[in-house]
């Protein structure tokens, strides 16, 4: 062990025994996860940062809290042939899929809002933006739920076994046109993006690798009527292959044990998790030591963030609102946060579309960016305009309900979603009126008043629980209490973590 690994153990041990603040809870429980209601929060109090840790990366689980749509039991695959189908049936079965996509997008994001282990559905969705398939291409929601299984499934074990799982996933196979890869007419799709997005990044393989592993993973196909994995030795290339400087005839499981032996492909996954939980700015000596301790333990998951939240980069002050929440986690840590009540999940899906991350249909093969490429001047403005229909939900007169309900009724279109049908829209329509806030309570939990001005002390609680920093522009002293909680959630850095 050198000496700068000696010291880095000790300081980072030392570090690990400090117990968190309040303030620390809450960093800590967003980053990690949504951002965290009271009842959340004080569950961690007293904690450790190390036992933080372990507790969330031991509770985390494997299955969904929430029971899914009852066609996903279905044994099927959901994928329609149309062929032979007249136009009314065409547009039934499309119908049926669109709807089968509402259910599916509003039964994951119920998920996120009431599990119990959020690093669980962070890591899910981390996932699900790593490992991309489209439902705009696969055109099943069926295999979309089943994928979205598997990645819960692994989310946290190992990355060797997760990836060995979905290079089979069926909706990843037609996604990527690897159902059609055959003998004498490989296709490189598959082979390009498992090196260059799911283990190596570029410039760690050549063309001629790429070409070497379309051969090695012909044959693996789907069976269309049961949506299931299926080997075709018939159609798969047994000759000779060099990938990456290893040669034989090799299959497509031997060509991911090769990927997974480099180097590159642990720190490639490092350098993600970093981006996704500490900072956009990755340390490379801290990425290779991490990546180091990643190879080791086989790609336990686990064992590479359990170093990225013990880093001291992670608690750096300096690496704090760094971050930019996702649609997804804005939406969903706003509804958690203040314990909005609602009956139904569905406008909170449309809304995270109409932010940029519709669910289930990322716009391509490397997902959705992330970063600074959630943020412009128009998404801040729809963003704050989410924000804006959320908290004065508690405010709107019978007058703006009727109002609601026929915009609706009258053929509205959702952004990213397409038509709902005459149903789907009054289901839309109703649940956007359902949607509650209580911020009597809210506050009095941070010892405020709704309606009362709060002075300085009690000001400053409401915007440490509210913000990762000092807001971005002064305000208003005279505002009373649910005012100035507005104004906080109205602040630029509200969109930070």
């Amino acid at each position: 062990m050198t000496v700068f690994v000696m010291l880095m153990a000790i300081g980072t041990g030392a570090a690990s025994a400090q117990v968190l603040d309040a303030d620390e809870v809450r960093f800590f429980l967003t980053r990690t996860g949504f951002a965290p209601d009271a009842t959340e929060a004080a569950s961690f109090a007293g904690l450790t940062r190390r036992q933080a840790v372990e507790r969330i990366l031991s509770d985390s689980r494997s299955l969904a809290a929430i029971a899914a749509p009852d066609w996903t039991s279905e044994t099927g695959s959901g994928l329609q042939n149309l062929k032979d189908k007249s136009d009314e049936e065409k547009k039934t079965l499309r119908e049926q899929e669109h709807r089968r996509m509402f259910e599916l997008r509003g039964w994951w994001l119920r998920e996120m809002l009431s599990t119990p282990t959020p690093l669980t559905e962070r890591m899910t969705l981390f996932w699900h933006n790593h490992f991309t398939s489209s439902e705009q291409k696969v055109r099943s929601a069926q295999l979309m739920y089943r994928q979205n299984v598997l990645l819960r499934q692994e989310a946290l074990g190992h990355f060797g076994d997760l990836l060995h799982a979905v290079s089979k996933d069926p909706a990843m196979l037609l996604y990527l046109d690897n159902s059609s890869n055959r003998k004498g007419a490989p296709n490189e799709n598959f082979a390009r993006e498992v090196m260059e997005l799911f283990t190596l990044g570029e410039g760690h393989y050549s063309q001629q690798d790429v070409t070497e592993a379309a051969r090695a993973f012909t044959g693996w196909s789907v069976e269309r009527d049961i949506g299931e994995f299926r080997w075709r030795p018939g159609a798969h290339d047994a000759g000779s292959k060099t990938v990456l400087g290893v040669s034989g005839n090799l299959g497509g499981d031997a060509v991911l044990d090769i990927l997974l032996a480099q180097p590159a492909c642990a720190e490639y996954l490092v350098t993600k998790l970093w981006r996704e939980f500490v900072s956009p700015n990755p340390d490379a000596r801290e990425v290779q030591r991490i990546a180091q301790r990643l190879r080791d333990s086989r790609y336990d998951i686990k064992v590479a963030l359990r170093e990225l939240f013990l880093s001291p980069a992670f608690w750096e002050p300096a690496n704090r609102a760094t971050l930019i929440k996702s649609p997804v986690e804005m939406v969903v840590g706003t509804l958690r946060q203040f314990q909005f009540t609602y009956d139904d999940p569905l406008p909170f899906t449309f809304a995270v579309a109409q932010l940029g991350q519709n669910l289930f249909n990322p716009p391509n093969v490397k997902g959705w960016p992330g970063g600074d490429a959630w943020i412009n001047s128009t998404t801040l403005l729809a963003r704050k305009a989410v924000l804006e229909r959320l908290f004065r939900a508690t405010e709107r007169r019978p007058a703006d309900m009727m109002q609601v309900r026929a915009h609706m009724q009258d053929g509205a279109k959702l952004p990213g979603q397409g038509a709902l049908g005459r149903d789907g829209r009054i289901q839309f329509a109703n649940a956007a009126t359902m949607i509650g806030f209580d911020p009597h309570a809210w506050l009095a939990n941070v010892g405020g008043d709704a309606l009362a001005v709060p002075d300085t002390r009690q000001r400053l609680a409401i915007q440490r629980v509210v913000l990762a920093r000092e807001p971005s522009a002064p305000t208003n002293s005279g505002l009373g209490g649910t005012a100035y909680l507005r104004s906080l959630v109205m602040d630029p850095v509200y969109q930070l973590k």
